[in-house]
């Protein structure tokens, strides 16, 4: 099995590599050419930072170009976003790779004067800033999930009993639950910890630092 990574330029990709390599893949393929992303049979698509710069790398400009490329009328696309949204093989978002699956997002580059930035528009919802009242931000650490029995979380416990799985999270925005979550978590608010939409899923936590429970996710997205 051959796993692409999308090179979003916005990520840490050595320990994503280092997790599947854990799964043990010796194919695995960085990379924000089309080309080379074409011959993997599963896609996983990580990002931290800011949405901004996540898009920025899917779209191939600069931080600064971004507010002018992704106002609601612009149509900009890019060789490699197109790919994505044209993919019909499993493909995984993480934590940013997973918010920008939305179909908009509120972290805007500083100054550009936009109330939010147009993203993927894979699954709908807006991506906000977590409201989680006197709780510091960014919500960083281990918090317990709740999901629906999606084959992404085969074998762990669903969470419906109060005891479920530990992930380990770091971020400030969050995408609210909706149509297509498949799995939450609470902090000062209730938001998706993972969707799904037919091959596309993501998870704002990071599975390649969440032990064994991370692990565990990451070979069932494998088997999918």
């Amino acid at each position: 099995m051959r796993v692409g990574i999308v090179n979003t330029k916005s990520a840490n990709f050595n320990s994503v590599l280092q997790a599947l390599k854990r799964q043990g893949l010796s194919e695995v393929v960085i990379s924000d050419e089309v080309a080379p992303l074409r011959q993997c049979d599963k896609i996983i698509m990580p990002g931290v930072g800011s949405a901004s710069a996540v898009m920025a790398g899917l779209l191939g400009c600069t931080l600064e170009q971004v507010p002018a490329l992704c106002q609601d009328e612009s149509a900009a696309s890019s060789e490699l976003m197109d790919f994505i949204h044209q993919c019909q093989r499993p493909l995984l978002g993480i934590c940013l790779g997973m918010q920008v699956q939305a179909q908009s997002s509120t972290e805007v580059p500083l100054g550009s004067g936009l109330a939010h930035i147009k993203t993927l528009g894979l699954v709908p919802g807006q991506v906000h800033r977590l409201n989680c009242g006197t709780l510091p931000l960014p919500h960083m650490g281990w918090n317990t999930i709740v999901h629906n029995g999606h084959p992404l979380f085969a074998g762990l416990p669903d969470g419906k009993d109060g005891h479920g799985a530990f992930v380990y999270f770091v971020h400030s925005y969050c995408l609210d639950v909706g149509p297509n979550t498949i799995a939450t978590c609470t902090y000062g608010q209730d938001f998706s910890a993972a969707i799904a939409r037919d091959n596309f899923m993501g998870v704002q936590f990071h599975p390649e630092k969440s032990g064994a429970v991370g692990a565990q996710i990451l070979h069932n997205f494998l088997e999918l």
